[in-house]
């Protein structure tokens, strides 16, 4: 068997369009620059409209259009090539780069069809499942009629699960009976069209699991909390049927109500638009996904965006989200607070959270109550002296899920 490779040939395609983009994202904010700086516009106010003209609006076309030929050249070179290519397994170390580049650029490597982008699977031991009854039983020992599925947070994969040795899912499922899956998808995508594309996969495999699955567990950490509940919004309204065999929602540090990192982006993006001068700098800052915007107030579904620009509306626009009634939603909170006059539901502790995510937004509380997640006090447990990532394979976090699910 051939050693987990690094680099894969299909990575060097993926890597030449994301540097060809670069080439002509960075000629477009230096002609920017340049037409402000040409037309003397005034330090605060709009920047100057039209693009440059002459020999230097010449120069500027002639680059986009060398960069589109290697472009297209490189795009005809690699389709020959990589089809004809064996692909290699990959290593821990290409599939960190993998998971944090889709974080940051995943919408734009799936809208460019880019070759890195990440396609969702379920994953079984960081292996792919392939969605056929046949498949699942040689990958799957023993398939058991309940699962428990996993999801990670942004910038993340399945195997992040996994780097302390063996993973809470994996502990939990082999006591209390379960089958444990692992979602892995790109996190820079839209939490509504992950949602919506894992309702469509859980359809399948239901369908295609080798006997009737009788419950499903959703864990989601961080990120993967939202796109469990925008999946189960989707289902609903799709009316799958996997929906009615889901029992249970656990999230970890997932931001119900969004997280203050990324409205404090979305303030910067607005105060540097005061000058023209600088205005052309901010494209740097819009190059973060559609994943990592969703997190400022923690959209779920399509029209929580899709009527207004993501880096104009700072406002919270959110709709409804649909949650199946019979479904059982817990909790889990993490504050770095750990001094004795600091306890998690004081004012300080909420503020800080887990370095991410405030304990209000993690457990769902909001002062509207159209907003608010009920997720009842029982099922409810945060955290002291913990951070974010910490909640992955925390022991008293394993300690309360196995808890949790035993109670049922």
């Amino acid at each position: 068997m051939s050693q987990p490779a690094h680099l894969h040939p299909s990575d060097l395609h993926g890597l030449s369009r994301l540097a060809l983009d670069g080439v002509i994202g960075t000629t477009r904010l230096v002609e920017h620059l340049h037409h402000t700086i040409s037309r003397v516009s005034a330090p605060i106010g709009r920047p100057a409209r039209g693009q440059t003209r002459g020999i230097t609006g010449l120069v500027y076309r002639s680059i986009h259009g060398v960069t589109g030929l290697v472009g297209g050249t490189a795009d005809f070179a690699f389709g020959q090539i990589v089809p004809r290519l064996t692909p290699a397994s990959s290593s821990p170390q290409r599939e960190r780069f993998l998971a944090v580049l889709n974080g940051v650029l995943g919408d734009h490597l799936e809208t460019s069809d880019n070759p890195l982008a990440i396609p969702m699977a379920f994953r079984h031991r960081g292996q792919r499942l392939d969605l056929s009854g046949e498949v699942i039983s040689n990958v799957i020992e023993r398939p058991q009629r309940r699962l428990l599925i996993s999801l990670h947070g942004l910038c993340m994969n399945d195997l992040r699960w996994h780097e302390g040795g063996e993973s809470m899912p994996d502990k939990l499922a082999a006591a209390l009976g379960y089958t444990p899956l692992y979602l892995h998808y790109n996190s820079g995508r839209h939490v509504s069209s992950n949602g919506r594309e894992l309702a469509e996969q859980l359809e399948q495999l239901v369908n295609e699991w080798p006997q009737p699955i009788d419950d499903i567990v959703l864990l989601g950490h961080s990120m993967g909390g939202l796109i469990a509940r925008s999946a189960c919004h989707y289902g609903l309204v799709e009316k799958r049927d996997w929906l009615d065999r889901v029992s249970t929602l656990i999230t970890l540090g997932t931001p119900h109500h969004g997280a203050p990192l990324e409205r404090i982006g979305n303030k910067v993006d607005h105060l540097l638009a005061i000058s023209p001068y600088i205005v052309p700098f901010t494209r740097l800052g819009k190059l973060r996904s559609a994943g990592i915007t969703d997190l400022r107030h923690g959209n779920l579904i399509d029209d929580d965006w899709q009527s207004a620009d993501r880096f104009e509306n700072a406002s919270d626009s959110r709709q409804p989200a649909l949650m199946p009634p019979h479904i059982e939603c817990h909790a889990v909170a993490a504050t770095l607070v750990a001094t004795i006059d600091d306890q998690p539901n004081s004012l300080r502790s909420r503020l800080v959270g887990d370095g991410l995510v405030p304990v209000a937004s993690a457990l769902g509380h909001h002062d509207d109550a159209g907003r608010h997640f009920n997720i009842p006090e029982s099922n409810q447990h945060v955290l002291t002296n913990t951070g974010h990532v910490e909640l992955i394979d925390h022991p008293e976090v394993h300690a309360v899920l196995a808890r949790w699910l035993n109670s049922r």
